[in-house]
């Protein structure tokens, strides 16, 4: 099967419709909260249910991104956690990993209906099986499954922005900094007034079902997308003019004279070839091209995660009127709020030098290691303002990176460039965590 065209070279698209274009937006954004909702909480819930299978087992409790058990440290300078593994993290991003590497160069072969299905059921597997999970594999399992449907979700969706006009983006990137906050405050809230974190897993089966009404009752498909099967590549000639769309919207054009030769930094490798999918030798040639986006936005998820990861919880300030763990809860929050703000900041602003936010980001980190190890910050509120401005720095990575990918690529290869750019968080994400729990230890060991 071969390839489907984008409709942004698909003179059907219903790109004038006002209320066509609403839906498309209000759709993505839904998509992009559902999508990563079991990937945010699946680490505080594994952790609560982990937690509880102590008793049972031998098995230390392991380490979340929204709560920590980290009262109990002994023997050391630092307040620590008796942190024993890193197998719910690694479990929750090298499964997306694995995904976002392969899955862009035979993906095209899976319809995209067939694709959110998959994500569906792996997402409601999830939640069953950390919720009624008995032992640990089983809550790690419940895990996978979380990172198999956001990863799958994330390139598909991602690929799917290209049959629909550009601002989707905005939406998709809104919804997906959305999910890292409704995750975090639902499942507190939820369990804070009592529910058992079984019984919140459960609740949270309708998110699963609220992606299914998005995708196929929300958004308006143009008559020619594929949604069940994969069409043949119509033929696009680059100097054909009817039968291919512009790039850019009528907003954008003109920023785009300015931008020059600039701008078309992949369309080139492959303006010749007029029809049929993408070989692989130009494949390859797309993601040399993507290296100048993918790497600094991997180097600025490697530099928050690493705070997230290895240093906040090691920022305990004793005399503060929050406990530790709710400082540590507080700084989470905040990042996601910093991550939300910028992540629906694309009609508002953009910013195409994502080298510079990595190199601010790589500054927040070395600042944040040296106040664990000198202790000079006086007080949490300083971190607090810090953690807000790394979550602006990385939301406004990732959603200006794709913008300006979708932006800048050729028609015929807009699809798989989306795809294949997504790896570039998760490597970030994945070196990281190995980075950071010896940091981690090393600490805790003084």
């Amino acid at each position: 099967m071969d390839e489907a065209v984008s409709v942004n070279a698909d003179p059907d698209m219903p790109s004038d419709s006002r209320s066509s274009r609403w839906r498309n937006w209000t759709g993505f954004w839904l998509l992009g909260l559902c999508n990563n909702f079991a990937y945010v909480v699946m680490l505080s819930a594994a952790h609560d249910i982990l937690k509880q299978q102590g008793s049972h087992n031998s098995t230390s409790p392991t380490p979340s991104t929204v709560a920590l058990d980290v009262e109990g440290g002994k023997g050391s300078h630092y307040d620590c956690s008796p942190v024993s593994t890193a197998a719910v993290l690694l479990a929750d991003i090298l499964p997306t990993l694995l995904i976002k590497f392969s899955a862009p160069f035979f993906i095209h072969e899976l319809p995209y209906g067939f694709r959110v299905l998959v994500c569906v059921a792996t997402a409601i597997a999830s939640f069953l099986l950390v919720s009624f999970s008995s032992t640990v594999w089983i809550s790690i399992l419940g895990v996978i499954f979380a990172s198999v449907s956001a990863g799958l979700g994330e390139l598909s969706f991602l690929s799917l922005t290209v049959f629909f006009s550009r601002d989707v983006l905005g939406g998709w990137g809104s919804g997906t900094g959305g999910a890292g906050v409704a995750g975090a405050l639902l499942y507190s809230a939820l369990t804070q007034a009592g529910l058992s974190p079984r019984n919140t897993l459960l609740i949270m089966l309708v998110v699963p079902v609220a992606m299914v009404i998005s995708y196929f009752f929300l958004l308006v498909f143009p008559p020619s997308f594929p949604q069940w099967k994969c069409r043949e590549v119509e033929s696009v000639r680059g100097g054909d003019s009817q039968s291919r769309r512009p790039l850019l919207d009528d907003t954008d054009e003109e920023e785009e004279r300015e931008k020059g030769a600039e701008g078309v930094f992949i369309m080139s490798a492959c303006e010749d070839k007029v029809t049929g999918p993408l070989t692989f030798i130009e494949k390859l040639h797309i993601i040399k091209g993507l290296l100048r986006f993918v790497v600094p936005l991997g180097v600025v998820y490697f530099a928050e995660y690493f705070i997230n990861q290895g240093l906040l919880e090691l920022l305990y300030f004793p005399n503060f009127y929050l406990s530790h763990a709710e400082q540590y809860r507080w700084y989470q929050t905040l990042y996601q709020v910093g991550v939300l703000v910028s992540r629906s900041s694309l009609c508002c602003v953009k910013f195409r030098r994502i080298w510079a936010l990595s190199l601010l980001q790589c500054v927040n980190a070395v600042l944040l290691l040296l106040s664990v190890y000198y202790q000079f910050l006086p007080s949490a509120w300083l971190v607090f303002v810090i953690v807000l401005y790394e979550g602006l720095l990385g939301g406004a990575a990732y959603v200006n990176t794709f913008y300006f990918i979708s932006k800048e690529t050729g028609d015929r290869q807009r699809e798989f460039a989306m795809a294949a750019a997504s790896v570039g968080d998760s490597l970030g994400i994945a070196i990281s965590g190995l980075t950071a729990f010896p940091v981690h230890r090393y600490f805790c060991s003084l």
